[in-house]
């Protein structure tokens, strides 16, 4: 197994000024492999950056705050994660990656640092058992106050609404919950999409278009989609570079990420609820 190519190591400084305050709500911290070991059979192999790359990314780009969601390879030994948030080099909060294996004492420990939500999973192999658990898993993270996030494809589960809106916290949903972009709100899993939307209830991650799109690099394709969602739920949309996009078939400069939302929210305030509003109700900055 290979580890993957990692980001461009020359992002742009991007033509789209971003406002003062605005996050990056999803990206991953990794570091050396031998300070940072991966689980067995990890999917794929970290990239060879570290926290500090990914800093200097975010000040080329002009973000002031930013989110790190913890990465698969590690499953849930939050140590890189842990590090980052506790480096004080930037502003920061975390998302874990949650299983029913976590103690009440380590998910303490991780929303002493800063994490504010637990990421699940939804994989064809695991769906039922998640599913199942998600009552018991929404009670344990509402007692830190947190929410609940999923990598989902909404095109597999397209009745996930109808679980997601029992739950007693706030969800998000990651990457466009992975609909392709060309059929859009067309496909069942778009429907889904927009009734979370509409439901007032869910909050969404404009993140990774290079996951959904059939038009690399410019992603023309994702522009319906990531309006529709803005127009739908002005006050739950956020963005995120989704750095140093792992196990991606195509690697971005993130400086093209940014001026993407020229394009996806037009109108600069709504841009800054997006950027800099929702971010931090969400997150607590």
């Amino acid at each position: 197994m290979n580890a993957n190519p990692g980001p461009d190591p020359n992002p742009r400084r991007p033509r789209l000024r971003l406002p003062a305050g605005a996050c990056d709500c999803h990206a991953h911290a990794f570091g050396p492999r031998e300070r940072y070991p991966v689980i067995p059979d990890p999917g794929y192999l970290p990239p060879a950056v570290t926290f500090d790359d990914y800093v200097r990314m975010l000040r080329t780009l002009g973000v002031s705050r930013a989110v790190l969601v913890q990465p698969s390879p590690y499953g849930t030994d939050h140590s890189a994660l842990l590090d980052a948030l506790r480096s004080g080099r930037f502003p920061l909060r975390g998302v874990a990656l949650y299983n029913d294996a976590l103690t009440d004492r380590q998910l303490e420990d991780l929303h002493y640092y800063g994490v504010q939500g637990a990421r699940l999973h939804i994989l064809p192999d695991n769906a039922a058992a998640v599913f199942a658990a998600l009552p018991r898993t929404a009670e344990r993270v509402r007692a830190l106050g947190w929410h609940l996030q999923f990598y989902v494809n909404l095109e597999q589960h397209p009745d996930f609404d109808r679980l997601l809106l029992t739950l007693p916290v706030p969800a998000v949903i990651d990457h466009f919950g992975l609909v392709p972009a060309a059929s859009g709100a067309a496909s069942a899993g778009g429907q889904t999409l927009l009734r979370l939307a509409r439901s007032g209830r869910c909050w969404f991650k404009l993140s990774a278009p290079y996951r959904i799109s059939r038009a690399n690099p410019g992603f023309a394709d994702v522009t319906p989609l990531a309006r529709m969602l803005v127009a739908a739920a002005p006050g739950r949309c956020m963005w995120g570079t989704d750095w140093p996009h792992p196990n991606a078939s195509f690697i971005p400069n993130d400086g093209d990420l940014v001026d993407l939302l020229a394009e996806w929210i037009p109108d600069a305030d709504l841009r800054t609820r997006v950027l800099v509003d929702n971010p931090a109700h969400l997150y607590g900055f």
